[in-house]
């Protein structure tokens, strides 16, 4: 685990999905980039998809993270609400998978808690820490405060998640 490792971070959505891009040198953080894929409201469901895809295809082929993490989505709302998220959840964890990158799953709660010390800790607070962890990251879409979060939150658990791959 000695070197630099480079992490996609991604925040699902199907109307934004945001995307952090960070390098981990042991406890070290570095923030490279950021930002929200956002597709046109005015394409079919399909289409959306494919742009959220093809948004992540360029950002994994500009960048060549080693590793990539997805938040697991928490939907409170509607079923349809749950199951559109889901299908912008399912080709956040295709396109690096596609790419050969190691996909890690985080819950939202184990999230925030990694970045604030609190599982229900407010958006506001999960965007005011990244810009403590990363502070050449200034401020974020909040879209992109939750990826940079997803990728940071990898970088502290990545090493657990290796010690249970090796000894399973």
């Amino acid at each position: 685990m000695t070197g630099v490792i480079r992490i996609l971070g991604v925040d699902p959505g199907s109307g934004a999905t945001g995307w952090g891009v960070i390098e981990a040198h042991g406890s070290r953080l570095s923030f490279l980039s950021a930002g929200v894929i956002r597709p046109k409201r005015t394409l079919s469901r399909a289409g959306r998809l494919a742009a959220i895809h093809e948004g992540l295809a360029a950002l994994i082929a500009e960048w060549s993270p080693a590793e990539a993490a997805v938040e697991e989505t928490f939907v409170n709302a509607s079923p349809r609400d749950a199951l559109v998220l889901g299908e912008a959840r399912g080709v956040a964890l295709l396109a690096p998978a596609l790419a050969g990158l190691p996909v890690a799953e985080y819950a939202a709660n184990t999230v925030k808690k990694s970045v604030v010390g609190r599982g229900h800790a407010e958006k506001a607070q999960v965007a005011a820490m990244v810009r403590v962890l990363l502070p050449t990251s200034g401020d974020q879409a909040a879209d992109a405060a939750d990826a940079l979060a997803v990728a940071i939150c990898h970088a502290h658990h990545r090493g657990a998640q290796q010690l249970l791959k090796r000894s399973a």
